[in-house]
């Protein structure tokens, strides 16, 4: 960095203050340089958005709440990734990643706080529109009893509602509830799942069998196998855009 105190005496001794100008002018430039590359460092610290919509390849979105069957995640991911012309990513809620090692999930998985991080100012992209741009499909696997009322209440308090409430309705959204029997039983699970059929949202049906709590009846998450055969369906008949 020039110093002007040190050239100040000099300069005006040489030429006057218009050699001085000049050198506040080159002082400044010279400023300006480093922000605008330790601003370039922070940015490149975030997350990349890695979502191309330039790509021939059918784009799958898997969305991730808080029930125990988000410990499939990995094997749902792996096996739609097998599927020819299939790209994949997650959107996973924070108490989602309690059940599941997101290191095992060999894709990007984005988090609540990739939202914030990613836009700092007005002309960045903001995330959840662009993974509503991005995929041609959304399929939410497990939906808990939490995420399943605030979807039916329009309520969008986190990455993965916040995309549903922007969702294009004329692509597929498929949910596979997940809960306790319980819960899955009490009268108002039946209404939430039938305002979102009433929105145009598929449902993959839960099903009956012995819960990790120990209670047995339905509730699970459809079986993996059946989640990714129903989104094959949608590939075979909905080419990506």
């Amino acid at each position: 960095m020039i110093h002007i105190s040190y050239l100040t005496k000099e300069m005006l001794q040489k030429g006057g203050a218009n050699q001085i100008e000049k050198i506040c002018i080159v002082n400044t430039k010279i400023k300006l340089f480093f922000l605008i590359m330790q601003q370039q460092d922070s940015d490149s610290d975030h997350k990349q958005l890695e979502l191309q919509t330039n790509s021939t390849k059918f784009h799958v979105l898997v969305g991730l709440t808080g029930s125990v069957a988000a410990l499939k995640a990995p094997l749902l991911v792996t096996q739609l990734l097998e599927i020819p012309g299939v790209d994949v990513r997650v959107v996973t809620t924070d108490h989602a990643t309690h059940f599941y090692d997101i290191s095992e999930v060999p894709v990007c998985v984005y988090r609540d706080k990739d939202e914030w991080e990613i836009w700092t100012k007005r002309s960045d992209p903001v995330l959840h529109i662009e993974l509503r741009r991005w995929a041609d499909l959304l399929v939410i696997a497990p939906l808990d009893a939490n995420t399943l009322g605030k979807i039916a209440s329009g309520i969008c308090d986190n990455l993965l509602t916040c995309v549903v409430r922007a969702w294009d309705t004329s692509r597929p959204l498929l949910f596979c509830p997940a809960m306790n029997t319980a819960m899955w039983n009490h009268p108002v699970t039946a209404q939430q799942v039938a305002t979102l059929k009433g929105f145009g949202y598929v449902e993959i049906p839960c099903i009956a069998k012995k819960l990790v709590c120990g209670e047995e009846g339905k509730g699970a998450m459809a079986e993996v196998s059946t989640i990714v055969e129903t989104i094959k369906q949608y590939i075979q008949t909905s080419p990506p855009e």
